[in-house]
């Protein structure tokens, strides 16, 4: 199980735990001859709140998710629909990442990821430097290329959402070192 349904799975179930928990505490409430004292109804209404505010939070914080901004340069020496391949040229490279619709953070399934790089087999402006991916059920691509190289000084990627459902998004992520045999960029994409 992933942490995303494991996090889902501990929503539901804190969830219905408040929901029994109110349950209980108006059945008391209504069966008590007595009734409850103030102090403790304000204990348990509290306690009540405070659960149902954690058992809310993950779906707040995914409902602020904020859609991936194309970077400077990203979209250098785009080639519109490059081919879905198994592997760019010789590989040796890893390019890897998860899509997600902005907002609520669901992964996105069978989206198309175009990648192209300045490697060690060809320049970015090169058709055999291109390349494009599907990202799986969970939302994650993952595409062999050859080694990236500097150009212009700097070791990068650029990748491409560039499909009708969402805005395109160009991608220019920055190698830390170009001796990295693999970069991550991830995308999170706005509905068109």
């Amino acid at each position: 199980m992933n942490s995303e349904n494991s996090s889902e799975q501990t929503h539901k179930e804190l969830a219905a735990e408040v929901r029994y928990f109110e349950l209980n505490v108006f059945t008391g409430l209504m069966m008590s001859k007595r009734g409850i004292n103030r102090r403790d109804f304000f204990a348990l209404s509290s306690t009540a709140t405070a659960a149902l505010a954690l058992a809310q939070a993950p779906q707040l914080a995914a409902a602020n998710l904020a859609p991936t901004k194309t970077m400077r340069g990203g979209a250098n020496n785009y080639l519109p629909n490059a081919p879905i391949v198994d592997k760019i040229g010789q590989g040796g490279f890893w390019m890897s990442g998860t899509v997600r619709r902005a907002g609520d953070g669901m992964p996105l399934a069978n989206q198309r990821i175009q990648i192209w790089a300045h490697t060690t087999e060809g320049h970015e402006r090169d058709p055999e430097s291109h390349g494009a991916t599907l990202t799986d059920e969970n939302g994650q691509y993952r595409l062999e290329m050859p080694q990236i190289v500097p150009a212009f000084g700097q070791a990068h990627a650029h990748l491409a959402y560039d499909s009708a459902d969402f805005k395109t998004v160009f991608l220019r992520p920055l190698m830390d070192s170009p001796k990295q045999t693999s970069l991550t960029a991830d995308f999170i994409l706005q509905p068109a």
